[in-house]
């Protein structure tokens, strides 16, 4: 049963907070105006999905179709703006503040319910082993091309799992573990609005993407994070093989398939999010910035 935007948001935050807060707190957290979340409100609780302001079995079972089956997470680089750290240790097991970067990724995957998990590994691909005794549910899958091709070589290793999946840089650190959401409406990125940037970043049109460039302005700061629905995950499988055997196609990023390559047949989405949600490690320098005990005396300096 397909329902819409306005009603999957409604239920996806009734179930996620277990029916708590006021509608105009519902508004104020959706995005929604009050207006048309009491209607949509009215309208849900006189079919049943709503009972006494919390969601119904009815309700979650009209949402089960929305549901985040898997998630893939792309861990095989070195990490080359990590030295020194990275020359023993892949950049998604490296700790901040006492915690390992992906595991953040992977605490918020499972409390969004989603079990099925995979990580594509190359560099000290025997390092990740160490994530079973957490994490035990993983499976790993192992992309040898790593060191020879753009990460477009880590999707082809995962292309059989992307169906109703998240994809994910393994090498985020997640502060806000609700942007892992159990449901998702429709296939999206996350993405922060700025009013300039030098980085990769989305130009959208009514929060759908229609580029995806290196810099803009009054644009998307892209954040690796995704999610496609079983259709897009599906073409997205087949697409991401044809790249990969154009010339020059190895040395792309596995993003640039569904959205320049093939942008056509593809409708992604924004999902707003902003610079405290999370980080993206890229240097050495950032990662003192946000963990002090690393210091300039295992680099010599910058």
């Amino acid at each position: 049963m397909s329902i819409t935007r306005l009603q999957f948001d409604l239920l996806a935050h009734l179930y996620e907070k277990k029916g708590t807060g006021t509608q105009r707190e519902m508004a104020a957290e959706t995005g929604w105006s009050l207006g048309s979340v009491n209607r949509a409100l009215a309208d849900l609780t006189e079919k049943g999905w709503i009972r006494q302001g919390v969601i119904s079995p009815g309700g979650i079972e009209v949402l089960e179709p929305y549901r985040a089956k898997r998630a893939v997470f792309l861990a095989a680089g070195f990490g080359a703006r990590m030295v020194p750290i990275t020359l023993n240790t892949p950049k998604p097991l490296i700790r901040v503040k006492g915690v390992r970067i992906i595991d953040t990724l992977l605490d918020a995957v499972l409390g969004a319910g989603i079990e099925e998990i995979y990580i594509v590994r190359g560099y000290l691909a025997e390092q990740f082993y160490q994530l079973l005794y957490k994490y035990p549910q993983i499976r790993f899958l192992e992309n040898p091309a790593y060191n020879e091709t753009n990460n477009i070589s880590s999707l082809m290793c995962a292309r059989y799992h992307l169906q109703e999946a998240y994809v994910m840089e393994a090498d985020l650190f997640l502060r806000n573990s609700r942007l892992i959401s159990p449901f998702q409406y429709r296939t999206n990125y996350l993405g922060v609005p700025v009013e300039r940037t030098d980085d990769w970043c989305f130009i959208s049109r009514d929060r759908r993407i229609v580029d995806f460039t290196l810099g803009g302005e009054h644009c998307h700061h892209m954040f690796g994070i995704s999610y496609w629905t079983g259709h897009d995950g599906a073409r997205l499988a087949e697409r991401v093989q044809d790249v990969y055997a154009m010339p020059g196609g190895k040395e792309r990023f596995w993003d640039t398939v569904a959205l320049n390559y093939f942008g056509a047949e593809f409708q992604v989405d924004i999902r707003e999010c902003s610079f405290d949600d999370l980080v993206e490690l890229d240097t050495y320098r950032e990662l003192r910035e946000l963990d002090s005990s690393y210091g300039d005396a295992q680099t010599g300096g910058d």
